[in-house]
């Protein structure tokens, strides 16, 4: 069986990352990876300086070559299951294949659950969007919809009214916004709809359980978020609800703010334990944790050496 220093499950931002800051400490790195980034769908990468714009697969491509260019080595498929072993762990494979390394880092991400509207999946990053930071300059000065899927919906109706001065709330059987709160809505003229979204047809209308129809230009619905932490699990590493604000929006990895977790010799980056980082902050998370496993392994290697 091939052992490594370090095993990264996951070749997103935060994965590469980690492995190329592992890469050129002198570290012998396997990246194990199955092609499904959580941004697939999106047209552009954003907020990443000077690849602002970029499409995903050529970011991660140009990621892979330069983790590549120092020796990591990278194997297609994805990681089913990791156990404790002699002086590290066992990283197996969904084909059978196993690997051992001395420490692990996952990055494995998240996974965007929509609203059970019909219509609406499948369409996340196209006409169907989560995040002004994402998407806003994109659909700026168009009209926006927002469904609602959790209390406190007026955050996200005044944060979209940055980037277009036509915007519709469907409260989608959510609380209606305080008094207070239909204050400053209606202040920066952000429409608010009382009723239910039943379907989303191709040509971006919604329909509403009254039984009128509201089309936009582009829809926001905000998405739950829930980390890929099966491996992580199975290690018996924790999980934790997720919230902004008051109000939960899913489910991330515990660690501490160095990526380390509960279980010694596994470290986590990315979205898999930070349910809001963009691309360049998984990718700077990556680098952080990458370090971190480093200097945990140069201390091993010379209480080795030290006998």
């Amino acid at each position: 069986m091939e052992t490594y220093d370090v095993i990264v499950v996951g070749g997103g931002p935060a994965g590469l990352a980690g492995a190329l800051t592992l890469a050129r400490a002198r570290r012998s790195v396997l990246v194990v990876d199955n092609g499904t980034p959580r941004n697939a769908a999106a047209g552009h990468v954003h907020n990443f300086l000077t690849r602002d714009g970029t499409p995903p697969a050529e970011l991660l491509e140009l990621g892979r070559t330069e983790v590549a260019g120092y020796g990591a080595r990278f194997v297609t498929g994805t990681a089913t299951a990791a156990k404790p072993a002699d002086d590290g762990f066992t990283v197996t494979l969904d084909d059978g294949r196993e690997y051992g390394a001395r420490r692990l880092l996952i990055t494995t991400g998240l996974a965007d659950h929509l609203p059970d509207i019909p219509g609406i999946a499948g369409r996340l990053g196209s006409d169907v969007l989560h995040c002004p930071y994402c998407h806003g300059w994109e659909v700026s000065d168009q009209a926006i919809g927002i469904i609602a899927t959790t209390p406190g919906i007026t955050h996200a109706g005044l944060l979209w009214r940055q980037w277009s001065a036509d915007v519709t709330i469907v409260l989608n059987g959510q609380p209606a916004p305080s008094e207070q709160e239909a204050k400053l809505l209606a202040a920066r003229g952000v429409t608010v709809v009382d009723d239910r979204a039943t379907r989303l047809d191709p040509d971006r209308t919604l329909h509403l359980a009254g039984g009128d129809t509201l089309t936009r230009d582009v829809w926001v619905t905000p998405t739950r978020m829930v980390a890929r932490s099966a491996l992580l699990t199975d290690l018996g590493v924790e999980t934790e609800p997720v919230k902004m604000g008051e109000v939960e929006v899913g489910v991330g990895v515990k660690a501490d703010a160095n990526g380390a977790t509960s279980v010694p010799g596994v470290w986590v980056a990315g979205n898999v334990t930070d349910l809001r980082a963009q691309v360049i902050v998984s990718a700077a998370a990556g680098l952080n944790a990458g370090a971190m496993i480093n200097a945990d392994l140069v201390m091993a290697d010379a209480h080795r050496a030290a006998g």
